[in-house]
């Protein structure tokens, strides 16, 4: 992801998180932090940008810090594409495992990422701007980058 792609992405940040969507200064200041510690990918169709996704990394963990689909174009892969980059990239810097948090209602999500090999680990309660919980998950990496998804 490049500055250039932030009115795409800020769009489909917005309209996919209504609720607690991060701000176009959070995510200038996601990107400055590439690639000392963070690595961002969009993901395109058609020349369009339809999906974003990030991760941060540092010593032996990493943390996937956003992934959004364009609702047109969610269970075409698109999102799973995207994960599959960011578990490469935290195998290739290093990580042993990667956390995310992930809405407490979002079911969909939850399976996704449960298809990649994540383990629920905790609760944040009231994590969320609008109270919503989140709940933490890990994927312990087994060094060659495999997302081992088991549909």
């Amino acid at each position: 992801m490049r500055i250039e792609d932030l009115p795409a992405v800020m769009e489909i940040e917005r309209g996919t998180f209504p609720a607690d969507a991060w701000s176009e200064s959070m995510m200038r200041g996601e990107l400055r932090d590439q690639p000392r510690t963070r690595h961002y990918v969009v993901a395109e169709a058609g020349g369009e940008i339809v999906g974003y996704a990030g991760l941060a990394a540092a010593a032996d963990q990493a943390d996937i810090q956003t992934i959004a689909v364009l609702a047109g174009h969610r269970r075409s892969g698109v999102g799973a594409a995207m994960m599959d980059a960011l578990v490469a990239e935290a195998v290739r810097r290093g990580a042993r495992s990667v956390f995310l948090e992930v809405r407490a209602d979002n079911a969909p999500a939850q399976a996704m990422y449960e298809r990649f090999g994540f383990q629920p680990l905790g609760l944040r309660r009231r994590y969320y701007d609008d109270g919503t919980d989140a709940i933490t998950m890990v994927k312990e990496l087994d060094r060659t980058g495999e997302r081992h998804e088991q549909d």
